[in-house]
């Protein structure tokens, strides 16, 4: 299983010592072994990896990882290049294009969002393959909480962006007066249509960082 390396560590240090990271830690490395499990487990931790804690300006949540072979690769949402674009980011991409006038890319691969400080962080951070939801209730609920939390308490604007029911009960954990909170349906194809098309988080999140002085985020992903 990977290690954090960056200055996450420090403060998510306190959760390795604990039981339930423990016997979470216990599970994932004998499912690596026994199961097909996604991401790659060099990759399990590269939300962290790829967006530095005081590179964030804003976090995206999602549930558990794409289960199928070649998606998954550590960040909320995104897919390796060479892979069709799941329903539900094409959905972020058509509410990118009406928002901005981004065009949609022939790929789903999200990390130049990740270079510029967006945290796309499931909340559950692994998943057998072709089962959704499998890794659940095992401990990364926990684990990410405490990231959460950590994000909460840090002192600079940040922006949450909570896509759906799961992520929205998070708002629950948010404190600080310093960040924003921008909550919809889901853009899975089941809601999106409930109020995710139409609700503009790209440029509400672009017009609160400039307002605080930060550089906006570049939306556009480009052809591959």
């Amino acid at each position: 299983m990977a290690a954090i390396s960056n200055d996450w560590l420090e403060p998510l240090k306190p959760e390795f010592s604990k039981d339930y990271y423990k016997n979470l830690y216990r599970f994932v490395v004998e499912e690596y072994k026994s199961q097909v499990v996604f991401p790659p487990s060099e990759e399990i931790f590269s939300a962290f990896e790829l967006t530095p804690l005081h590179e964030v300006k804003v976090v995206i949540i999602g549930q558990d990882p794409y289960h199928n072979v070649g998606q998954a690769h550590g960040l909320c949402f995104s897919v390796r290049p060479e892979v069709e674009i799941p329903p539900s980011l094409a959905n972020i991409y058509k509410e990118l294009q009406d928002d901005l006038g981004c065009y949609i890319p022939n790929n789903g691969y999200l990390v130049k969002w990740a270079k510029q400080g967006v945290l796309m962080l499931n909340t559950v951070l692994t998943v057998r393959a072709h089962q959704a939801n499998s890794h659940q209730g095992k401990g990364w609920e926990q684990f990410t909480d405490a990231a959460i939390e950590v994000l909460d308490k840090q002192d600079r604007p940040i922006v949450f962006l909570l896509w759906g029911a799961p992520a929205g009960k998070k708002a629950a954990m948010l404190h600080n007066p310093n960040h924003l909170i921008l909550k919809s349906p889901h853009p899975s194809p089941l809601s999106a249509y409930r109020g995710f098309f139409g609700s503009k988080p790209f440029s509400q999140t672009n017009e609160f960082l400039v307002s605080k002085g930060l550089a906006p985020i570049d939306w556009q992903i480009e052809n591959v």
